[in-house]
């Protein structure tokens, strides 16, 4: 697949800034995000995605200044894993019981749960807030039993460590063949063979529930889906929503309490949000 590199320069004193600004680069397409050794970071979007149009508009709508788009070019094809090893993926640790490695790392503390993640181009190997979030959540949860919905899925580490805590059945859906690639061999590496992962959107919903939905999207996907979430949501079955800033709290919520749900609580970090509900 061809990708095309853009160079960003951030020029802001808040930390969040660079963090915001990744996330909508996401939501227009862009798949991985590398520290660059002069103090900018590379950004990476399949080629037959980029927009130059969409990308400046979404610079020109910015909320914070300090953003230089640099440069954007084709760049040649690259062993993507190596460049994780070399760049930003490190082993992440989340409470005191939970490990996050790629293969290639060594000396990894012995936790209770170690999840093997080889992330290529896909989101969701626990570096962002709103996937820590979601990981601290599912390890303060009794899944013991419990059907669950990991949307959105990216890498699966979700659902892994939702079975590896004793979710059963497990399934991992998302709209991108390159994250179920990715999360079928990341299922693979981990010795799971028993999480259902399937390529599609919310409409593979219909017909099925859930005691336990995640969904670690962005703001406008959740306040489209939510009703095809709440249809598939077991009576008091939970829906842990993540991927929005603090500021959409109101939004969610009030969408979600529209359908019949009942927020449980939030919790943040560095000004993004997780919302917990119950049917």
């Amino acid at each position: 697949m061809q990708y095309s590199q853009s160079i960003f320069r951030v020029k802001a004193t808040e930390d969040f800034v660079k963090d915001v600004l990744t996330q909508q680069l996401a939501d227009i397409g862009y798949e991985s995000f590398v520290e660059q050794e002069d103090g900018t970071f590379a950004a990476y979007i399949p080629a037959e995605k980029l927009s130059m149009t969409i990308l400046r508009q979404l610079l020109e709508d910015f909320p914070f200044q300090g953003i230089t788009l640099v440069s954007t070019e084709l760049c040649e094809d690259k062993d993507w894993n190596e460049e994780w090893e070399k760049n930003s993926f490190q082993p992440i640790l989340i409470g005191n019981d939970c490990i996050i490695h790629a293969p290639f790392h060594r000396n990894i503390p012995v936790c209770k749960y170690d999840i093997l993640i080889n992330p290529k181009m896909a989101f969701g190997t626990g570096t962002h807030q709103t996937t820590s979030l979601i990981l601290g959540e599912l390890l303060q949860t009794d899944l013991q039993g419990k059907s669950l919905l990991d949307m959105g899925c990216g890498t699966a580490v979700l659902a892994l460590l939702a079975r590896k805590r004793g979710a059963n059945p497990v399934t991992a859906i998302d709209i991108d063949n390159w994250c179920t690639e990715n999360a079928t061999e990341n299922c693979t590496l981990n010795n799971i063979s028993d999480i259902e992962i399937l390529l599609g959107d919310s409409r593979l919903l219909q017909g099925r529930h859930f005691d336990f939905i995640l969904a670690n999207i962005n703001r406008n996907i959740l306040l489209m889906d939510m009703p095809r979430y709440k249809e598939a949501l077991n009576n008091r079955g939970r829906l842990i929503m993540s991927g929005f800033y603090t500021e959409d709290i109101a939004a969610i919520k009030e969408k979600a309490e529209e359908l019949g749900l009942t927020m449980l609580y939030v919790k943040e970090k560095e000004k993004w949000a997780m919302t917990v509900f119950c049917s």
